[in-house]
């Protein structure tokens, strides 16, 4: 249970109850129930306001592409601690995998403002930032600033042996080329498309939530979101029909899926060594 004290710093007024929610690997998460119904409470210890510069910057962007997802209510500092406070959703029993995927080709529909690749706010994670810097090309946002940062992490963690490294630089080179020749558009990206990062509603209807957003080429949705198979095949079907994907996709999916096991790789360590050495060998066959 959180401090009294530090529970009466929230600009809620007549809160009865607070409870810890799982929130991810990041946050504490906790519902917050007040007079006037329940509020969702993000808390970071021992940081400044502005760590959740980028998801309210993200949550913002979601809105203004029309795409259901968590209402800012409002964040500060309490105590030396940064939060976060959003409305609450509640879920649902069901909901529809093909309303999921229309969903979010709706939210690969809203591209960037200034048609450049990036964000206005860095990601700040567990143990990874960043910077999300504009560029005018995707791979030089996903690949200089993304995959050989991880690169760097992964070779100073010591979870990268010469052999990884030299067959990430194969993979890197094959990346570059591939994307040379593909025509990306800068969508707006939930940025961290994984199973947990959805959910259903009591309607029914989908919403997101937990976003990393910036903007960039659309396919990295949808190969991270084939790490861990949460997502079945009416979900893919009517993300085709609503925004199909140019020739060539099913390649250049794995080139995010490496990317979200690189992360966990870092974030996790060794268990996922194989699996992170067994995509980069896909990409090399399939080139």
């Amino acid at each position: 249970m959180m401090d009294q004290t530090w529970i009466a710093q929230l600009p809620l007024s007549e809160i009865s109850q607070i409870q810890p929610i799982a929130g991810g690997d990041v946050n504490l998460a906790y519902r917050v129930d007040t007079a006037k119904g329940p509020y969702f409470l993000l808390v970071q210890k021992g940081r400044a306001a502005d760590f959740y510069a980028g998801e309210i910057a993200g949550l913002k962007a979601l809105s203004a592409a029309d795409v259901k997802a968590p209402r800012v209510i409002a964040n500060g500092q309490i105590d030396g601690d940064a939060y976060l406070l959003l409305n609450y959703l509640v879920q649902g029993h069901r909901g529809s995998q093909a309303q999921l995927g229309r969903l979010v080709a709706k939210m690969h529909r809203y591209y960037s403002p200034n048609q450049k690749y990036g964000f206005s706010e860095a990601y700040q994670g567990a143990s990874m930032t960043f910077e999300n810097k504009w560029t005018d090309t995707w791979s030089e946002l996903f690949v200089e600033q993304r995959m050989d940062q991880l690169r760097d992490a992964l070779v100073d963690k010591h979870l990268w042996t010469n052999s990884a490294l030299k067959k990430y630089e194969q993979v890197r080179s094959i990346i570059v080329d591939s994307l040379a020749q593909h025509k990306s558009k800068p969508s707006l990206l939930h940025g961290d498309f994984w199973g947990g990062n959805h959910m259903f509603l009591e309607d029914g209807q989908p919403a997101l939530i937990d976003p990393s957003a910036f903007y960039g080429d659309r396919e990295f949705d949808i190969g991270c979101s084939l790490v861990f198979g949460a997502y079945d095949h009416e979900f893919y079907s009517a993300y085709q029909e609503a925004y199909p994907m140019a020739a060539g996709y099913e390649k250049r999916l794995n080139f995010y899926s490496l990317y979200l096991l690189m992360i966990h790789l870092e974030k996790f360590g060794g268990m996922y060594a194989s699996a992170v050495n067994n995509t980069m060998e896909r990409i090399i066959a399939e080139s």
